[in-house]
């Protein structure tokens, strides 16, 4: 009867929703029309509905409870009847699932998108009806279900009444609609009548009206976490999914561009996580902004302990990390350490007693205030202080800094932060030498919150006594530009996909007073969208072609967003490109933008030792040169890439985290990440400019000569290694070690040592030629440049043929040239030794004639040219008489030294060493030859002669191990066999001769104390890649045959025991530990093959560590330190 009634009630209305249905029908279905209402009281106001249906079916691999498709745990699924359609009297079978937030039911189980969703938090009651039947009941709607039999039924109908009553008890219930970023009306591709799309949290819901979102009964929703979002048209955008691709249509382009940027930061909320952000939004007043109150703010800053929205979190990036270290709650899961989370628990009412103490209430910040207000607002309140609760002792330091010291022994979080943002220094000393600061007294009382808060506050900018920085924000002179560009919506990544012109919309922008706007049209009188030149973090300019448009830069902004313009104009956009530049950095940087770089703008560093206190500079990139402006400098550095010493990622979770270091002579610079988009492309663009290996001569890494470091490596190799081996460069290789071996020094010939036993002499000479052969362009600078090097084989007169190579050296670019002057010089060396090796003149010719010229070896005219370029080497290279007569002697010194241990019939054979004196330096090496028995006090005595320095009364010369990757050095006993430490020397360790600063103390405290030695000193262990480590006092023994480490005075058993005999003890201790001190050891101790541990040992003083070196030489080597008749005196 109810049926009946329905199917009457809905008769008139059949025609229209069946034209509806043909509409839906290539994309979509129509619903069957719904009889809701049962009971006769509510008959009248039974409305049933249309439902759009969205065809996407799963393959029967997939699980429709798998949790990559639904983000919230199905509770409940199964099949069920729902209410007939119109005209029916048959129940239709449906797929229902119901989860914690809604109850949803498909056409089949394999959809992936409903026919029909009911918001549970809308539910006012389920009801059984009938047999096998139950009502669930909105506000404003009834839905009719049929389960199999009665006890599915109940089953059903139980689930979703605790479902509903744990809903109603929750906290996300009052939040939800503080949740929706964005709703409105949008077209949709396929209908003609528009939807009402509603942004939530990580989702998208799709409605028939507002007025069904307002009554929580929807079409379906979309998982964003499998969204991606394009802009297609003027208008309209896609939002595709694995499943199916949804088109949607806006009113107006600047309107698209809204939709496509709120769903874009959709996306990035359903691929993070909510397990720190419900944490610590348990705290009722960590649910609002400490600065604005906007809901659910979902970023903090870690060291002023305020929870924060994404508008205030923009400010307080660009205060800087010195002021404010801002981190997310949902995608810097890792930093969310649970002693960081517990001290964030202190809420933020508890915090603003603090900062916001004295907030007048006209200065007060809204959800709703403006980006300029914003930024008064929180520099006002964080970086002038000027809101605070002045402490009591403000102005007093000895008595703040006695305070903290007193208060971090006590649980007082609220009282410390007090202290320190009123002038109470966290470094400060303590007075007590066992607990110097006032972390180690936090640590010593167990206060870990106390010890979180000091940590991330370690090196921060108090209130007021921010000015560092500033000079290095103000832009050059005003700049103003105008004109039309075409933009893309802006991203939160960086754009690495081809925008197709269609991505662009036209814009009319605006450069003036610093501020960059951008409009519809030039007539429009508000405007589009816009930024402050100081808020740009850097200027990128794409290389032509790259997008829809010819040419086109992107801006990155401190907020994180990425605005990418373009133009079909070269002139139009250099235009830009000047203005905007010059507009972004300051005055004192004006060199950086004054040449074709490739992307300008400032990053935090930090230089030599210090890692925590990063300053800002500016950096300007483009191919291999690096110009920057540090802070403090008045001058511009130009820094060409291919020549610095190492670069290297220091890499930590999360896009844009980590550091790049750069070493450039005897400089460090640690660039930091502060997860930035844009610094994935800055540690790219150093890496490309830092060298290729399958680039051409000028693109690969090179020495402080020009010279390629591959080449450089393997000549060095042959020279020291393959001088007399027969046949050197004639002979061919293992092919499977010589492609390796070419392959590792291609992908960074920096990292790559060639130690002799490691690699064969014909391997290295073959790699060398491999090379030479299939560079780009070749040493000639390409085909057509080296014919005239062939032609002047030509000439008769060898006179006239020299001066025609000079000529053509002299054309050739400065690293060709360069290269080729190694190379020939190089292969002057090997002929000398052609009584032994096999290879004059002619032989080398043959070889390199086709190798250099990359040739096939038809043409003969290419060996002539090597041969004589061999031959008249020092004309044609205008090599220094001085400089290629101390060549020659070096050369006859070795052969002099072969001859004489020919001579003696020496069973051992001589072998080539590489010595610095005094330091390394470029091309300061010295070749000397050395057999198998010769010491270290030998090698000394051998060097100095080479070099004519009389040893002085009192000089001790040493052998030192130099390890520059370690930063420390061991000096050799005097009785050590040199040749076997340097056939163990590692890709960064060298041999130096030089005065031992130490000897002399070390032999007078000798002869003066007993050889054993007890006391406290500062241990650290390194551990992880970081190497960041803790140094903390430990109690030392040396004594007997044993080094011995006990945690404090009163353990029995050491924490650390090496044997002696085991140990090497190096001077020093790397600069990445940051060591308390400069007076340090690194101990070394080698129990086994694979069991290598590493130890850092810091003294207090140069007399307390020369004790310490004394007593392990001592020790290790019976007190036998130096010879008594030194070969050095005589």
């Amino acid at each position: 009867m109810n049926e009946l009634f329905v199917s009457d009630v809905m008769a008139d209305q059949e025609d229209s929703l069946r034209a509806m249905q043909n509409c839906f029908r290539s994309q979509f279905s129509m619903e069957e029309v719904e009889c809701e209402d049962i009971e006769a009281s509510r008959r009248t106001s039974s409305v049933d509905e249309d439902s759009i249906y969205l065809a996407c079916t799963l393959s029967r691999s997939y699980d429709l409870g798998d949790s990559d498709l639904h983000h919230t745990p199905v509770i409940k699924m199964g099949w069920l009847d729902k209410t007939p359609p119109q005209g029916s009297l048959i129940f239709q079978k449906r797929w229902v699932m119901l989860d914690a937030q809604c109850l949803r039911y498909f056409q089949n189980e394999k959809e992936v998108y409903s026919k029909r969703i009911i918001a549970i938090r809308f539910v006012t009651e389920v009801l059984n009806v009938g047999e096998q039947k139950f009502e669930v009941v909105t506000r404003n709607r009834t839905f009719l279900f049929r389960a199999e039999n009665n006890t599915v039924r109940e089953e059903w109908v139980s689930v979703l009444k605790e479902t509903i009553q744990q809903r109603r008890s929750s906290m996300e219930m009052s939040l939800m609609n503080s949740l929706i970023s964005k709703q409105g009306y949008l077209e949709m591709n396929g209908l003609r009548s528009k939807v009402y799309v509603v942004i939530c949290a990580d989702r998208v819901f799709l409605y028939g009206n507002a007025e069904e979102h307002s009554q929580g009964v929807g079409i379906t929703y979309i998982e964003m976490n499998v969204g991606t979002v394009k802009s297609t048209d003027k208008r309209s955008f896609n939002l595709t999914t694995f499943y199916r691709t949804f088109s949607f249509l806006a009113e107006s382009a600047q309107q698209r561009d809204q939709w496509v940027e709120a769903l874009q930061d959709c996306v990035s909320r359903s691929l993070s996580s909510d397990v720190v952000a419900q944490k610590i939004w348990a705290v009722e007043a960590n649910q609002r902004c400490a600065d604005c109150g906007a809901p659910h703010p979902d970023w903090a800053s870690v060291n002023l302990c305020v929870v924060l929205c994404k508008c205030c979190a923009g400010v307080h990036r660009g205060l800087g990390q010195s002021v404010s270290k801002v981190r997310s709650l949902r995608m810097d899961e890792k930093v969310w350490t649970d002693n960081l989370i517990q001290v964030f628990l202190l809420g933020n009412n508890r915090v603003n007693l603090f900062w916001a103490a004295n907030t007048p209430p006209s200065e007060a910040l809204q959800p709703s205030s403006d980006s300029e207000k914003r930024q008064r607002f929180v520099s006002a309140k964080y970086c002038q202080g000027k809101y605070r609760r002045y402490h009591a002792l403000f102005g007093q330091q000895e008595a703040l800094n006695k305070a903290l010291c007193s208060t971090v022994q006590t649980d007082d979080v609220l009282e410390t932060l007090s202290l320190v943002f009123c002038g109470a220094d966290v470094n400060c000393y303590t007075g007590d030498p066992e607990l110097p600061s006032p972390v180690s007294v936090a640590q010593h009382y167990g206060q870990i919150l106390q010890v979180e808060f000091l940590t991330h506050n370690h090196n921060t900018d108090l209130p007021g006594s921010r000015a560092g920085n500033h000079t290095l924000l103000e832009a050059a002179l005003p700049v103003s530009h105008t004109g039309y560009l075409f933009k893309t919506a802006s991203s939160i990544r960086p754009v690495t996909e081809c925008k197709a012109k269609g991505d662009f919309s036209r814009r009319w922008c605006s450069l003036n007073q610093g501020n960059f706007s951008y409009y519809e049209s030039e007539k429009s009188s508000s405007q589009s969208g816009g930024m402050k030149m100081s808020d740009v973090l850097c200027l990128l300019v794409n290389p032509p072609g790259k997008h829809g448009y010819a040419h086109s830069f992107e801006l990155y902004h401190d907020s994180g967003r990425v605005y990418l313009f373009g133009e079909d104009s070269s002139d139009k956009v250099k235009g830009w490109i000047k203005a905007i530049a010059k507009a972004l950095v300051p005055s004192a940087a004006e060199d950086l933008v004054c040449w074709p770089f490739a992307r300008v703008g400032r990053l935090s560093y930090t230089e030599g030792q210090s890692h925590h206190s990063p300053l800002l500079g500016w950096f300007s990139l483009g191919g291999s040169r690096l110009l920057l402006l540090l802070h403090g400098a008045d001058r511009v550095e130009n820094i060409d890439l291919r020549k610095i010493k190492e670069l290297s990622m220091e890499q930590e979770a999360g896009a844009g985290a980590g550091a790049v270091v750069l070493v450039d002579g005897g400089r460090s610079l640690r660039v930091e990440g502060d997860r930035r988009p844009d610094f994935q492309g800055w540690l790219s663009g150093l890496q490309q400019g830092s060298g290729r290996g399958d680039g051409p001569l000028d693109q690969q890494q090179l020495t402080d000569t020009d010279v390629p470091v591959i080449v450089d490596r393997c000549m060095s190799y042959i020279t020291q290694h393959g001088l007399k081996s027969e046949g050197i460069y004639r002979r061919s290789g293992v092919n499977s070690k010589i492609a390796a071996l070419l392959f590792f020094l291609r992908h960074d010939a920096r990292q790559v040592r060639l130690n002799e036993g490691e690699r064969q002499v014909d391997d290295v000479a073959n790699v060398l030629k491999r090379f030479l052969r299939e560079v780009g362009e070749g040493v000639f600078n390409g085909h057509q440049a080296s014919l005239p090097w062939l032609h002047t084989t030509t000439v008769s007169e060898m006179s006239e043929r020299v001066s025609q190579y000079q000529a053509l050296l002299h054309s050739l670019p400065r690293v060709n040239r360069a290269t080729l002057g190694a190379v020939i010089n190089h292969l002057y060396c090997v002929q000398c030794f052609a009584d032994e090796n096999q290879m004059n003149m002619h032989n080398l010719a043959i070889v390199f004639g086709p190798t250099l010229f990359q040739m096939d070896g038809t043409d003969n005219s290419a060996g002539q040219v090597v041969e004589d370029l061999i031959q008249n080497y020092q004309d044609i290279f205008n090599v220094d008489a001085e400089q290629f007569q101390r060549q020659l002697d070096m050369i006859s010194h070795v052969i002099k030294a072969q001859k004489e241990h020919t001579e003696e019939g020496s069973p051992s054979p001589l072998t080539i060493c590489g010595v610095y004196l005094e330091r390394k330096e470029e091309g300061s090496e010295l070749l000397v030859q050395i057999s198998q028995e010769v010491s270290a006090e030998e090698l000394v005595c051998k060097v100095l002669r080479r070099r004519n320095i009389p040893p002085q009364q009192g000089d001790y010369w040493s052998c030192f191990l130099v390890d520059n990757s370690q930063e420390i050095e061991r000096p050799l006993h005097y009785q050590e066999r040199a040749l076997t430490i340097y056939f163990s020397l590692g890709k960064d360790c060298h041999l130096v001769v030089k005065k031992n600063c130490y000897m002399e103390a070390i032999l007078t405290y000798i002869g003066r104390v007993d050889v054993s030695r007890n006391g406290l000193i500062k241990f650290c262990e390194e551990k992880g890649q970081r190497g960041k480590g803790t140094f903390s006092r430990r109690l030392c023994v040396l004594s007997g045959l044993s080094l011995r480490l006990y945690k404090d005075v009163k353990s029995s058993q050491p924490e650390r025991e090496c044997q002696i005999h085991a140990l090497k003890v190096y001077c020093g201790i790397k600069r990445k530990l940051q060591p308390p001190s400069c007076w340090g050891m690194t101990v070394v101790c080698e129990k086994a093959v694979r069991d290598i541990q590493q130890w850092y040992l810091c003294c207090e003083s140069k007399n307390e560590l020369i004790e310490w070196l004394a007593t392990f030489m001592s020790l290790q080597h019976d007190g036998d330190l130096w010879p008594a008749a030194s070969r050095l005196d005589s």
